[in-house]
């Protein structure tokens, strides 16, 4: 492990008996949709309990990542139409705001968004607003690692490992949401404020709903990243407390195509085609991909895991 690695826990660790028995099962509630368009998220995926106060996300290296020979990552706009999306101008420009010799961060705006840009970033005294897109950087083997992304006017995210052996390079894929999930347009969450801790490589999401959840670094290594999520709360209205956001045409031309999970009394893992999986209580979920796909082939896996309910319920 290079300068500045963080240790990563596996995934698909075996609990033990009691970490079974303490385990909170959540509902995941399927709201996809068919698409030919391979750039628009046409997959929802929602966690939802009223009892959640933390989780484990993490984004895993396919199975088959030590096959890859040439990459793909272009996308394909093809059976797209996009000329009805909403879209706000605003001056582009590219600003590297917060660094350290292992870890930085690059803000940018785009010439239009979606959305309005108009989310605070706080670091300590420092305040910085009007981002669309917020880079997470990190030093490896003598080079820069681009390990995760996120856009503060909607809330998505967006995480990969580092480069697998001597890849150059891996494509991100699905994205995922974490807070009151609601639909304006389509599913986001919206913040008040983004407060990142550097000492801890941490996040605070301040929601416009109310509340708010810390989204820690946890680890980072050659097979997968590791975040953890903490939420001061339940989430205002009912609303589910993250979702998982992805593209499927077909199972070759995916960032996702299969769902497996796993339920407290379950015998063993349950597995389903994304966009007929009918909905689950689960205490581990896995989405991803057993073939390679035509479609960013090396986008990682994700794992949503460890789930917690309050303390004393």
């Amino acid at each position: 492990m290079g300068a500045g690695a963080l240790a990563a826990t596996p995934a698909f660790a075996q609990p033990s008996a009691q970490e079974q028995l303490d385990e909170l099962q959540v509902r995941v509630e399927n709201k996809s949709v068919q698409e030919l368009c391979a750039e628009k998220d046409n997959i929802e995926l929602d966690f939802v309990s009223p009892r959640i106060r933390g989780l484990q996300i993490q984004a895993v290296h396919p199975s088959y990542i030590n096959t890859i020979v040439s990459d793909r990552w272009a996308p394909d706009w093809s059976s797209c139409d996009l000329s009805h999306d909403p879209k706000f101008f605003a001056q582009a420009r590219r600003r590297t705001f917060w660094e350290t010799p292992e870890f930085w961060m690059t803000g940018y705006t785009f010439p239009s968004f979606w959305r309005p840009n108009d989310v605070p970033i706080r670091i300590g005294d420092q305040v910085e607003t009007g981002f669309h897109l917020i880079q997470v950087w990190m030093w490896y083997r003598e080079r820069a690692e681009e390990i995760m992304v996120f856009y503060p006017p909607d809330g998505y995210w967006r995480a990969r490992p580092l480069p697998f052996e001597d890849m150059r390079w891996t494509a991100y894929g699905s994205s995922f949401l974490v807070g009151p999930v609601e639909t304006q347009e389509r599913p986001i969450v919206a913040y008040e404020e983004i407060v990142f801790d550097p000492k801890t490589r941490s996040f605070t999401l301040k929601f416009k709903r109310g509340g708010e959840a810390k989204v820690s670094l946890k680890g980072i290594d050659q097979e997968r990243l590791t975040l953890d999520v903490s939420y001061d709360d339940a989430m205002p209205g009912g609303r589910p407390f993250a979702a998982l956001r992805s593209m499927y045409a077909m199972e070759t031309m995916s960032d996702a195509a299969i769902v497996a999970w796993r339920s407290k009394r379950g015998k063993g893992w349950e597995e389903a085609p994304v966009i007929d999986f009918p909905g689950a209580s689960a205490t581990e979920v896995w989405v991803g991909r057993h073939l390679p796909s035509r479609h960013n082939l090396s986008a990682p896996d994700m794992v949503f895991s460890k789930f917690q309910g309050a303390t004393g319920k």
